[in-house]
C-alpha cells in the first residue's frame, strides 16, 4: 500500500507560481512512476504530468506548454510540480498518483492522493 499526501496548493493571482509537493509512504518509492492530475469544477479529471521511477522519464499534457515542471527527490520520497505563469483555467484540485508503469499511471494509477486545491484569480 502506498499513501500519497499532496500539499502546496492555495489562492494565487494570474501569472504567479506555485510548487506542489506529493509525499509518498512507499518503501520502494524510487521504483514508482508518479503523475499529477487535476480536476476543475464540472470537468473530468485530466492528466498533467508524469515522472518515471528508475528512468526519470518526463511527459506532460499538451496544455502545459512549458509552464510546469515535474521533478522528484527520492531520498525525501517526494515529487514536485512547479507551476509558473498560472492562469485562471489552471484552477482545479490537483492530485498525485502512483504506479509501477509510467504508461499505465497516466490513465489508471494504482494509488491516489486526496488532492490539493489551486485557485488562480484573474
Amino acid at each position: 500500500q502506498v499513501r500519497l499526501v499532496e500539499s502546496g496548493g492555495g489562492l494565487v493571482q494570474t501569472g504567479d507560481s506555485l510548487r506542489l509537493s506529493c509525499l509518498a509512504s512507499a518503501r520502494t518509492f524510487s521504483t514508482y512512476a508518479v503523475a499529477w492530475f487535476r480536476q476543475a469544477p464540472g470537468k473530468e479529471r485530466e492528466f498533467v504530468a508524469v515522472i518515471g521511477g528508475s528512468t526519470n522519464r518526463l511527459e506532460y499534457a499538451h496544455f502545459v506548454n512549458g509552464r510546469f515542471e515535474i521533478s522528484r527527490d527520492n531520498p525525501k520520497k517526494t515529487v514536485y510540480l512547479r507551476m509558473d505563469n498560472l492562469k485562471p483555467e489552471d484552477t482545479a484540485v490537483y492530485y498525485c498518483a502512483a504506479g509501477l508503469s509510467l504508461v499505465v499511471v497516466q490513465s489508471t494509477p494504482d494509488y491516489w492522493g486526496q488532492g490539493t486545491q489551486v485557485t488562480v484569480s484573474s
